[in-house]
Order: structure tokens, then C-alpha cells, then sequence
């Protein structure tokens, strides 16, 4: 792979105000971009300046859908630097969706560097305050310019970044979740294994009528028996039942969230019992009555953990620990976000520095 050449901003942008930054709304002045031709491999790795892409109307992405994409986080540390977490994982893993839409595999560790390289370059668009991050969005696009149902002969795949604050207007405190029983996202041997934009769409619908109807997320069953838990739209999902942690098992369906799979290993770390298997939405209503269902929580990127309060399915509410954040939830998110940001000791070698 050939040197990134850097091209830097002739007019750089003001900085949001990092009290009212939302959740991308604001991009960096520089973005990542390299280009695919079959036969060719991944080329012309480069960074520019942020700004608008000359498209042809034909290109395939935006007829058939044909891409994949990420989300990571930068943090700047109370020493100074700046450093990624776990951005070896994200890669892989989009290598794995990758080869489920016919996406030419990259080149995990050159991607990691190229990701390095534009934070680097960008770093003083890191915020500082509290639950405040950078925020990485790379993704591939089809661009061959051709109406006709094949994969595309020509990619790129672009990183954008974004100053952010918390994913939802609740922070840290519990969200009321509706459990989705009429609309399917997923199926085993469809696309819920993957990260890519279609799984997005097919869930704006239910996600706009829980927020009608009061609610944060949609909580989405099995699309066969619309009877096991899955996912939240955004967040893998995790119980505290007796005691025990359960969270779904990774069966083709749901997405194998990088803050899921922390999460699982620091339960490990802290001996506490964790279990991937098939949870139906019976059983967390039985143990809700039976008084065992402890706590409820979403992991993911964007908001890292999101306690879960409520759960409302087919109009019966079910009120989780007293719509309180949860010993554990807290416990988690403290941690986490306190290894991202360097202020505890990461023992699982998850962060790399930058620069």
C-alpha cells in the first residue's frame, strides 16, 4: 500500500461549542479516502479536506445498497494524548461484512494507521468535557456507475469524524424501550450479522412509532417466532437475572457489538456470571414477577452503556429496578469509559495510542 498523502485544509472550521454537541452534527476539517478497481486492489490512500463527493447518479450504492460501515471513538487523555479503542477490532469485523456484500476485503492494520494518521492530524478537534469523544465513521460505497444487480467493480472507503456528547438526549440515565412485535429487521442468513445501512433502514418505521408513542428505542425479536429478545436498534442488550447476566447468543441475527464483547470480558474479569443464549421476552416477564430481573442495559459505540428502565410490549409496561440505573450498569459504563479516556488502567490492551 502506497504513503497516505496528506492535503491539508486551506480554510479551517470553527469548533462547535462542546456543551451543545449532539450526535453528529458537526464533521472535522479533514477526512480519509482511498479507491478499489478489481483487478487493481485498494489504491491512492489520502487525506483532504472535508467536504462534498462528485458522484454519478448511476453508481450502484445508491441503487442497490451495496455498503458497509463503522463506528469507533477518539480520547483525549489527562496526560495529553489521544489514543483509539479497540480500532483493530472494528476493522475486522468490517471485513466481515465485507465478504457478506461482496465488498473487497481492506487491509485491517494499513486501515488502522490511515485511522491514526486523520485523528493525528485532526486531534484539536478532540473534545475535553465530560462524555464528550470523536467520533469515526468509516464506511465502503459501491461506485461503479451501472443499473444491473452485480457487485461493483469500484469502491472507496472514507473515514469522516465528528466531535460528539452522549448518543441519546438521556446520557447515562435508563431509556423506555418498546419491544417490537409487528415489524421484522433480521433474519439467520440475512444481513443482521452485518454492519451495513440496509439493517438501518428496514428499522427507521418501528423506531419512528416507538418515538410516537413516547419511547427512546425499538427492542427487536427474532424475525421467525417473534419471540426471542435480539437487539436494540443501536445497542447489543444485556439482563441481570438472579443474579446471572444474559444476553443473546450470536446466531447470525444480531451484530457482534465491539462494547458487547468488552463488556462480556470485563463480567469474566469481575467473576460475575455471564451467558450468551436464546432469551425470550416470556422469560423476562416471569422474572420481572418472580422479582429476579435485576437490571437492563444496551451497549454500543455511540452511547456505551444505556440502562433500560422500562420495557413496554404489547401495552404491558414493565418497569425495570425502579427506572434507577443499575449498580452493575454503572459499574460497566464507569469503567469502560474510564479505560477509553485513559483515566483507569486498561489490563485487556483495548486502546493504542495516537501520534
Amino acid at each position: 500500500m502506497a504513503n497516505i498523502q496528506i492535503q491539508k485544509t486551506a480554510t479551517p472550521k470553527e469548533k462547535p461549542d462542546q456543551s451543545n454537541l449532539g450526535f453528529g452534527k458537526f464533521f472535522t476539517d479533514h477526512m480519509f479516502i482511498m479507491d478499489y478497481t478489481e483487478g487493481q486492489s485498494w489504491y491512492d490512500p489520502r487525506i483532504i479536506p472535508y467536504g462534498p463527493l462528485a458522484l454519478d447518479p448511476s453508481i450502484m450504492i445508491l441503487h442497490y445498497g451495496q455498503a458497509t460501515f463503522e463506528g469507533l471513538k477518539a480520547y483525549r487523555t489527562p496526560d495529553g494524548n489521544v489514543q483509539l479503542f479497540r480500532p483493530s477490532a472494528n476493522m475486522h469485523r468490517m471485513n466481515i461484512s465485507n465478504e457478506r456484500l461482496c465488498i473487497p476485503q481492506i487491509d485491517e492494520k494499513f486501515t488502522v494507521e490511515a485511522i491514526k494518521t486523520l485523528v493525528s492530524l485532526d486531534k484539536d478537534w478532540i473534545p475535553e468535557a465530560e462524555g464528550t469523544s470523536l467520533y469515526l465513521r468509516p464506511f465502503i460505497i459501491a461506485t461503479e456507475p451501472h443499473v444491473g444487480v452485480h457487485p461493483s467493480s469500484t469502491y472507496y472507503f472514507i473515514v469522516i469524524m465528528s466531535p460528539v456528547g452522549s448518543y441519546y438526549p438521556e446520557g447515562i440515565n435508563p431509556v423506555k424501550i418498546f419491544v417490537e412485535n409487528k415489524y421484522v429487521r433480521a433474519v439467520k442468513g440475512g444481513l443482521g450479522f452485518a454492519k451495513t445501512p440496509g439493517n438501518y433502514a428496514a428499522s427507521i418505521k418501528a423506531q419512528e412509532e416507538a418515538q410516537s408513542k413516547g419511547f427512546t428505542q425499538v427492542l427487536w425479536l427474532d424475525g421467525i417466532e417473534k419471540k426471542y429478545v435480539e437487539e436494540v436498534g443501536t445497542m447489543n442488550v444485556f439482563f441481570k437475572i438472579d443474579g446471572e447476566v444474559v444476553t443473546p447468543a450470536l446466531e447470525g441475527s444480531i451484530l457482534a457489538g465491539i462494547t458487547r464483547d468488552s463488556t462480556i470480558q470485563l463480567l469474566k474479569h469481575w467473576g460475575i456470571p455471564v451467558t450468551e443464549r436464546k432469551i425470550s421476552i416470556q422469560e423476562l416477564y416471569t422474572a420481572h414477577t418472580q422479582g429476579k430481573l435485576e437490571e437492563a442495559f444496551g451497549t454500543g459505540t455511540a452511547a456505551v452503556i444505556s440502562p433500560i428502565g422500562e420495557l413496554n410490549y404489547e401495552g404491558k409496561s414493565l418497569i425495570i429496578n425502579n427506572s434507577q440505573t443499575g449498580e452493575l450498569a454503572a459499574k460497566i459504563y464507569n469503567t469502560i469509559t474510564g479505560i477509553q479516556s485513559g483515566i483507569l488502567e486498561d489490563p485487556f490492551g483495548w486502546t493504542i495510542k495516537v501520534g
